[in-house]
């Protein structure tokens, strides 16, 4: 149990990720990130009567010094700066005039100025953008190429190999740059930078500049709106916190240039980034584009803080009261409920024979998507219900389904790190409700993974682990990434530095990296539950416009995996006198060194794959019984009922406890024994 606590406590992520107050955000992403305006380079002050020194053909070349003063030491550089508001940066011979914002070079485009802050990702993160719209100035290696300069992107365990977490220009390149194509124009407004992921490595960058082109060979510069002088905005402190910056002014173009300025001393040019980019159109109409993510389920796509959620989670409450309840399983550290939607027939009791299963996400504050989930979900079957739809009918008739959007709400609000007060109350709630069939939502890959999660050699990173119940794992792990779209696209590519989709998009979780005291763990060695772990998207927060998607994406799965609590066999342990069921009594497996045992009132699942077992009842003071129960590939659990008979002795307690006389021969024999014992 405490090893649970210690690895959740380690779970929250770092201050800067969280959600602030409603209306705090400007962009569908910005809760994963520190809003910085952009700086720009000083620029020393002149009169008309003093000219400053080195002014050549209308232009005045001055050395300009940037330091960004940040917790660790940066690299200084001198570059020099072309204050004339005619000149244009450029990477290639330069032009004498800047185009306007909204107007290309070759004056194509003539869009009117609306500045939209609230434009989604570009797609770098969630792998819209393609590998070949990238390009950068040089790289150190192939693991370092710019197709790796994606926001949240992973590195492997070892530096130098194809994986690498970021994107690296050489050491010797003086003048490094990452590009992406848009492939058609589109209107820029902010990005979104972190420095490399690595364990070997610190490599961030700490200033860089914006340029844009529509023909990748003519290039200008964003400005400040105050100086007119080129832009440079801060960047990151450390590896792995987003920074977003927001343009002065939003501009139109097809390729957009990230041009680091200073890096940290001794490292390297590395980032990794997130562009935001609203679509325009041109004058034929709008620009070619992917095709609209859109579902046609009527629900709330929409990124909701606490507060929304528990308003949201109200007004299903409110239009499904009779297979709805709201409730809370405790607070967290701040004080916030962790509010649970059951659904049911009979919501607020557990019917005998009636299975519980479970969602739970929010582990961590940054992975949004879970979180959203399980809102959409608990509309989906609200509406689904009244319509009369008979799956999600049967669905809330036959099982008792618990969903916990949040279980950090302070990690999602704040990001504050201490979590142990939830880990606590979603232990006493994992104990208290004889959950059979779970599973925990999180973000950033593409894999269901299955206990163990904790390798048995001692300080192995990697270690195959499987439980005696490997075969139901596989099972269970296989329904859902076999339902999920994204999971079985074929085109798409891996997340991070593992391919996943080679075994199914399923892993053992310490095959894959270790976790002690992980909740599929605890769930399987510490009460009747079995959970898988379930990655469902390389963005962790994806942009809002991006959730119809996304609920597409997992929609059949989430069902499907809920249906797989009618797999095995199922029944209740009763008295044979008295027809009562039995509490606590335990159900072993021939074969399967794993046992459950009965809820309060008898009944019991035990989840299996098909085929022939034997099974035995036991319980303190009765005969064990042991009969053959056939799993079939039919849906639904397969009954096997128990009835045990008392033992002698514990008749003879009963009858001593109710306060009956013994008969005299009875006590003699009994002092007799007792005497022999002596």
């Amino acid at each position: 149990m405490w090893g649970l606590l210690l690895s959740l406590a380690a779970f929250a992520p770092a201050v800067g990720q969280g959600l602030g107050a409603p209306g705090s955000s400007v962009l569908g992403r910005a809760p994963l990130a520190t809003l910085e305006a952009p700086i720009s380079a000083p620029a020393q002050p002149s009169s008309p009567a003093h000219p400053p020194s080195g002014k050549k053909n209308g232009t005045s070349q001055q050395h300009v010094q940037i330091r960004i003063i940040k917790k660790k030491k940066v690299i200084v550089k001198k570059r020099k700066k072309l204050t004339s508001p005619r000149s244009l940066v450029t990477a290639r011979p330069p032009v004498t005039t800047r185009p306007p914002v909204t107007t290309s070079p070759a004056g194509t485009l003539d869009l009117p100025e609306v500045q939209e802050p609230g434009c989604p990702p570009l797609g770098l993160e969630s792998l819209r953008v393609s590998d070949n719209q990238f390009e950068a100035s040089s790289s150190q290696s192939l693991g370092l190429g710019p197709h790796r300069g994606r926001l949240n992107i992973q590195s492997g365990l070892e530096d130098g190999d194809l994986y690498d977490g970021a994107w690296c220009a050489e050491q010797q390149d003086a003048e490094p740059w990452l590009q992406v194509d848009a492939r058609h124009p589109v209107r820029f407004s902010g990005i979104i930078t972190q420095g490399r992921n690595s364990i070997w490595r610190y490599d961030w960058v700490t200033s860089y500049k914006v340029q844009f082109s529509n023909d990748s060979r003519t290039w200008w510069g964003s400005r400040n709106r105050s100086s007119g002088m080129d832009a440079v905005f801060p960047a990151n402190s450390d590896p792995e916190t987003p920074v977003l910056n927001l343009l002065p002014e939003p501009q139109v173009a097809r390729f957009i240039r990230l041009l680091p300025q200073t890096w940290l001393q001794g490292g390297a040019s590395c980032l990794r980034a997130e562009i935001l980019a609203c679509p325009v159109s041109g004058p034929s109409g709008p620009f070619p584009e992917t095709p609209a993510l859109a579902s046609s389920d009527p629900l709330d796509f929409q990124h909701h803080n606490y507060k929304a959620m528990r308003k949201l989670m109200k007004q299903v409450n409110e239009k499904c009261p009779n297979i709805t309840r709201v409730y809370s399983i405790g607070k967290s550290f701040q004080g916030l409920k962790l509010y649970v939607m059951e659904m049911s027939d009979h919501p607020g009791e557990h019917e005998l024979g009636e299975p519980e299963v479970r969602y739970v996400a929010g582990m961590h504050g940054n992975e949004a998507l879970g979180r959203e989930l399980l809102l959409l979900l608990m509309q989906f079957l609200c509406h689904e219900f009244l319509r009369g739809n008979p799956r999600v009918t049967r669905l809330l008739t036959e099982t008792r389904i618990h969903l916990l959007p949040s279980m950090n709400p302070d990690g999602y609000e704040t990001a504050f790190r201490r979590v142990a007060p939830e880990t606590r109350a979603v232990i006493e709630w994992m104990e208290r409700i004889p959950f059979v069939l779970s599973a925990n939502l999180h973000g950033g890959e593409l894999v269901v993974s299955y206990p163990f999660d904790m390798t048995r050699t001692p300080w192995a990173a990697q270690e195959l682990t499987p439980t005696p119940d490997d075969a139901v794992f596989r099972w269970l792990s296989t329904v859902y990434a076999g339902t999920n779209w994204a999971m079985q696209d074929p085109d798409r590519r891996p997340c991070h530095n593992q391919d996943f989709s080679l075994h199914g998009n399923i892993i053992n979780g310490a095959d894959w990296h270790t976790v002690p005291g992980s909740m599929n763990d605890f769930s399987y060695l510490h009460t009747n539950c079995f959970e898988v772990t379930v990655e469902l998207s390389c963005d962790k927060f994806p942009h809002k416009t991006e959730l119809p998607q996304e609920w597409e994406n997992n929609k059949e799965a989430l069902l499907t995996y809920l249906e797989q609590v009618r797999m095995g066999i199922a029944g209740v342990v009763r008295d044979k006198d008295t027809e009562l069921g039995i509490a606590d009594a335990v159900i072993a497996v021939d074969g399967i060194n794993h046992d459950v045992t009965t809820a309060w009132d008898g009944d019991y699942w035990r989840l299996l794959t098909p085929g022939d077992y034997m099974v035995t009842a036991s319980a303190e003071g009765y005969h064990s019984v042991t009969r053959s129960c056939r799993v079939t590939f039919e849906e639904g659990p397969v009954p096997c009922n128990f009835h045990l008979t008392k033992t002698p002795k514990q008749r003879l307690r009963e009858l001593l406890a109710a306060g009956a006389k013994v008969p005299p021969d009875l006590r003699r024999r009994l002092e007799r024994l007792r005497g022999r014992k002596g």
